[in-house]
């Protein structure tokens, strides 16, 4: 599912955000114009099943404008995060000055970032439209769950039946109006319900709930 060009050039022309494509992810940094200065925190973001990485760049540069955190979209290997079994380290390396990490994901790609927050290393999950799969509940981990009200494939059914799988101090945050593909930009997803909200609505509310865990 390609990306809406329209979206990811409203990003690349942002002067308070730097886009490099590393090759294996691109990276979303603070340029200070917007004089917000890096903050020494990064997110590895995995995108869903089949969604082209570029897709997340307009949903996660917010956090970037207002909180100068690093921000890594991995490019999942054949779009699928199940088959991609590079470590984190693999993506934390293309941001060397980040020291405090979190991972996170949508959809499918949020069930790998599960997994990857068993490291040692991570401080905190952010989970969009998704859920783990792995028990995660002991873990001291900072949690941030993001689903949508009417998202029809991660349902919030489905979200609430895997909450006893998070920590118990989870931030759980429904986006009223907000379906599956809400978490970025790549128009019509097939089985999903339909959003009663904008892009630019469903923007703001990841930004202020990014910034209030990553800030």
């Amino acid at each position: 599912m390609p990306g809406t060009r329209s979206a990811a050039l409203e990003v690349w022309e942002d002067p308070a955000v730097s886009v490099t494509d590393v090759g294996d992810a691109i990276v979303l940094a603070p340029t200070g114009d917007a004089e917000v200065e890096a903050s020494g925190t990064g997110l590895v973001f995995i995108p869903g099943a089949k969604v082209d990485p570029y897709a997340y760049l307009r949903k996660l540069s917010g956090v970037v404008e207002e909180a100068g955190a690093t921000v890594v979209i991995t490019k999942p290997t054949l779009n699928l995060a199940f088959f991609d079994q590079r470590s984190l380290e693999t993506f934390t390396a293309a941001a060397p000055d980040v020291d405090t990490w979190f991972v996170g994901g949508h959809s499918l790609g949020g069930v790998r970032a599960c997994q990857l927050a068993e490291d040692p290393a991570v401080a905190g999950l952010v989970l969009f439209g998704s859920y783990c799969a792995n028990d995660l509940s002991e873990a001291s981990l900072a949690v941030l769950s993001l689903s949508g009200s009417d998202d029809g494939l991660s349902t919030p059914e489905k979200v609430a039946d895997a909450r006893v799988r998070l920590p118990a101090d989870a931030t759980m945050v429904e986006i009223d109006g907000a379906n599956h593909a809400s978490f970025g930009d790549y128009g019509v997803q097939p089985g999903d319900g339909e959003a009663a909200i904008s892009s630019d609505s469903a923007r703001a509310a990841i930004t202020r709930e990014l910034v209030r865990l990553l800030g």
